[in-house]
């Protein structure tokens, strides 16, 4: 297929490439114009500006939220405006189910097809091609995304016949993931509290009912005391609130999400909005006076 990606960050760049090695025609675009240059130098065709883009098949849009969703399709000069009828969309953000159909109705309005399509897996999966993707949309949007879907992702989960179920079971997982990040941010510097080190929370854990994929995959960054990041304390104040706002809508309390966002605040307020989201362990350290590894 020939194809085109926009937002070429941690996880657009790994679906791009996951795309080119499976023999697909790809084209980028991102803000930070080095990043098509990568892509080019892995095998791309370089940049969608450049480009037809009535020859493109399916636009993979890996933008950060709906207003850059929104802005990339319909914005001025935005694609949808230029893309042959049948396109297909493929819309990976992290959007509330309303948006998604909002953005399916415009884009049948133009003749295209459009995939609610958010992702969960991570930067290493999306770089391997084994994403997750919750994906709802009719039948002919998925049939004109399964060879990009099929590169991309390890499974996809066909949720409903129209835009707005993939949405709805992203907000699910987002919210279980940022209250486990939390939890395990709280539980690691409880232990430490107590005697326990880092190290020896995820000897034992790891081995214990209290494990989870987040201990797995975050607490060694805590261990290490190594922030780079592959998921920023910047995604949670968003995504946390999309959910907040989806249960507001539906009368649904939600005070395990609420309480976690406000660490993820807190962390974005001093400063750490664009380390690894683990980095919200420090909130706790420095409330409690606790040194974590790394720390001066």
């Amino acid at each position: 297929m020939k194809i085109a990606v926009v937002g070429l960050g941690s996880m657009g760049f790994g679906m791009a490439n996951s795309l080119i090695r499976q023999g697909h025609d790809v084209w980028g675009h991102d803000i930070n114009a080095k990043r098509v240059g990568d892509l080019e130098n892995a095998g791309g065709k370089g940049a969608i500006a450049a480009a037809d883009p009535t020859q493109f098949q399916a636009v993979v849009v890996v933008v950060l939220n709906a207003q850059q969703t929104r802005d990339v399709l319909f914005g001025n000069d935005g694609l949808a405006q230029r893309l042959a009828k049948g396109t297909v969309i493929i819309s990976c953000a992290t959007v509330s189910p309303d948006f998604a159909r909002e953005m399916e109705q415009a884009c049948a309005d133009k003749g295209l097809l459009y995939l609610d399509s958010p992702i969960s897996g991570g930067s290493l999966r999306a770089a391997t091609g084994e994403l997750t993707i919750m994906a709802s949309g009719t039948d002919q949007a998925f049939d004109a995304a399964q060879p990009a879907l099929d590169a991309m992702a390890q499974s996809v989960f066909r949720l409903g016949d129209g835009a707005g179920p993939g949405s709805a079971m992203k907000s699910v997982n987002q919210m279980l993931v940022g209250i486990h990040i939390a939890a395990l941010a709280e539980a690691m510097t409880f232990g430490i509290s107590q005697g326990v080190s880092p190290k020896q929370f995820m000897d034992v854990i790891s081995h214990s009912a209290g494990n989870s994929w987040i201990v797995g995959n975050r607490g060694p960054h805590i261990v290490d005391g190594d922030y780079t990041p592959r998921s920023v304390v910047n995604i949670w104040p968003k995504d946390l609130g999309i959910v907040l706002d989806i249960a507001k809508g539906a009368n649904f309390s939600a005070p395990l999400t609420a309480t976690a966002l406000q660490q993820f605040v807190a962390a974005a307020g001093q400063g750490m909005g664009w380390d690894d989201d683990a980095a919200v362990a420090k909130v706790y350290a420095r409330n409690a006076g606790i040194t974590l590894p790394g720390d001066a």
